[in-house]
């Protein structure tokens, strides 16, 4: 499931809550109770890391290929 944030625009709160894709999202303020002050706030989501060995970017990617006009003149590859 993934993790929403939230900003109450009354008092400030921001909080996480574990809800489902379709679920609606939160309206009221859980801290001061407040009708309609909620907003979401759009994340910018976890990073991707490839730790150890066996990965295509880690290991099989090969490198940029130099420009064509260096072919000949010794300096491709």
């Amino acid at each position: 499931m993934p993790t929403y944030q939230y900003h109450c625009k009354k008092c400030g709160y921001r909080f996480e809550v574990f809800q489902r894709i379709v679920d609606p999202p939160i309206k009221d303020c859980p801290k001061c109770k407040a009708k309609g002050t909620v907003e979401q706030i759009v994340s910018g989501g976890a990073g991707l890391i490839f730790k150890g060995s066996g990965f295509y970017e880690t290991d099989y990617k090969r490198s940029p290929r130099s420009n064509r006009s260096d072919i000949g003149k010794g300096k491709a590859r």
